[in-house]
């Protein structure tokens, strides 16, 4: 296990040939205490030709490096085949360099079954991948893995929902227990959790891409999204557990919000993202006090789509507004009860007050129907709004009009001309596919006096564009986003954040990120 509780981030490389894995080996100075050379990235005649060049350049790496070389089956670039790995690792274990060696299980026991002399197996990660999903088998895997020589067992598997990640924390519970020095990883997006808080559970490392684009597993931040965004230096075992829920949740700039207002009020949390497809699976096995399966701090929960409605079935209380609204958005872990508010409403009108002063007898029209255009016409509605609801659905726009004491339209043939307020509360116009398309033209939108896009990124949307060119004021949902956070990390924690470090955070990673698939994210 990790016995000195050191936080070691291991950054990989993958290049094709050995000038380029040896110039960004030097770019990841600083980033992690170990580099891993990917040497099944290598073109193979190269890898051939350079066969006795590694020495030389492990010399030139300052950390610690581990060299692998992968097969297909377990993640490799390259097919090598089980002879030139066997070569290859045979003339390593000969040479003085000191670098770890990450040999796949099978090829582990290769070397147990010919008796191979020279291993040096205080220098081995014995590992396994499995890029399917968690086999029902994992602890059977772990068993015959640590009856090997190899120093560190190393257990990576693919994460479809969050809840995958509980064999993978259980591992890590089980080494730290028998006294194993282990590396357990949950891949994919679900299990991005496992790559924040394993070190913190006795993980031996944990790995981060030197760039985004370079990660080589699925689901592989950034080493330096994990120290400066996770801080995980700063994560132990009494760290407060936040994040988000939602599927999918990766598009998120709430992360850096969060975390940064963590670290800026000297608090002991962490905010992650949480992608849930089966919500009572999560809740159940993840959140419930008497029933989870998982001891940690967890203290509270942003909820987004598709599960604001559906959280509602877990709670043991929600607040009234919540309840009228039909949606929560915030989840607050009091003891043993798990508490419902909605943060959203007030947060999508704060903004509004800003611009336009009171909402009192104002016109405004509201595009869409689902759990962002439920809070933003109740919080219209309670502010003294007369609201129409538009939908490219006249029949989900009447239910909610009907719902919410508004009335309701056809949005392909509305009209905003005489609207004092148009709100779009739909995704269309955010970063990805639906980039170009907004929910109304600047025909449709002239004459009104303020165009709102609750999508934030990019800053200004197709939306907001038709607005312009129809001569309205605009205004964007980046605003309303730290708003509502705002409240939600006042709830947590009982302590109010500082909006100018949560936007400012956001804003740096949306600079960072322009062409990610961030959209709207009213929870």
């Amino acid at each position: 296990m990790n016995t000195d509780n050191t936080i070691r981030v291991c950054v990989p490389i993958c290049a094709e040939n050995l000038g380029a894995l040896a110039r960004v080996s030097a770019r990841a100075v600083g980033l992690g205490e170990l580099v891993e050379l990917r040497l099944d990235c290598l073109d193979p005649e190269e890898f051939a030709g350079f066969s006795g060049s590694y020495e030389e350049l492990i010399g030139r790496v300052s950390q610690e490096v581990i060299l692998t070389l992968r097969t297909r089956e377990q993640g490799g670039q390259r097919g090598f085949s089980e002879e030139e790995r066997l070569a290859f690792w045979t003339d390593q274990f000969k040479s003085a360099h000191r670098a770890w060696f990450d040999l796949e299980f099978d090829l582990v026991h290769t070397l147990l079954d010919i008796g191979l002399p020279a291993v040096d197996w205080s220098r081995v990660i014995c590992s396994h991948h499995d890029f399917d999903g968690v086999p029902v088998n994992i602890e059977e895997i772990y068993e015959r893995m640590v009856s090997t020589p190899a120093r560190v067992v190393k257990i990576a598997v693919f994460a479809h929902d969050v809840a995958d990640c509980l064999p993978v924390f259980r591992l890590l519970e089980r080494g730290r227990r028998e006294g194993r020095e282990m590396i357990a990883i949950a891949m994919g997006n679900a299990g991005i959790v496992t790559r924040v808080l394993g070190p913190s559970r006795g993980a031996f490392l944990t790995y981060g891409a030197h760039v985004s684009e370079g990660a080589t597993a699925p689901g592989q931040i950034t080493a330096h999204d994990l120290r400066s965004v996770y801080r995980l230096d700063a994560i132990d075992e009494d760290t407060t557990i936040t994040g988000l829920v939602g599927l999918p949740v990766m598009h998120s700039v709430s992360p850096q919000m969060h975390n940064a207002a963590f670290a800026a009020g000297g608090l002991n949390g962490v905010y992650l993202p949480f992608e849930v497809r089966d919500l009572a699976s999560f809740f159940g096995r993840m959140v419930q006090p008497h029933t989870r399966e998982l001891d940690w701090h967890l203290r509270g929960l942003s909820i987004t789509a598709p599960h604001k409605s559906l959280v509602m079935d877990f709670l043991h209380w929600i607040e009234p507004r919540a309840s009228e609204i039909g949606a929560v958005n915030t989840v607050v872990v009091e003891g043993d009860r798990l508490l419902g508010y909605n943060t959203d409403a007030d947060g999508m009108v704060m903004p509004l007050f800003r611009k336009i002063g009171s909402l009192k007898d104002s016109r405004v029209a509201v595009i869409g129907a689902g759990g962002a255009a439920k809070a933003a016409v109740w919080a219209l509605r309670k502010n003294g709004a007369a609201v129409s609801v538009f939908a490219r659905s006249p029949k989900n726009s009447q239910l909610l009009a009907e719902r919410m004491g508004a009335s309701s339209g056809e949005l392909a043939s509305a009209s905003f001309r005489d609207y004092d307020v148009v709100i779009n509360t739909t995704p269309l116009g955010s970063n990805g596919p639906s980039i170009a398309q907004s929910p109304a033209t600047a025909e449709q939108l002239h004459g009104a006096r303020l165009v709102y896009d609750l999508v934030y990124n990019p800053s200004e949307t197709q939306f907001l564009r038709e607005g312009r060119k129809a001569g309205c004021e605009i205004l964007g949902g980046l605003e309303m986003l730290v708003a509502q956070a705002v409240m939600q990390f006042e709830l947590w924690t009982g302590k109010t954040p500082s909006s100018a470090i949560m936007t400012e955070a956001a804003i740096n990673k949306l600079t960072q990120s322009p062409h990610s698939s961030t959209q709207s994210e009213v929870r």
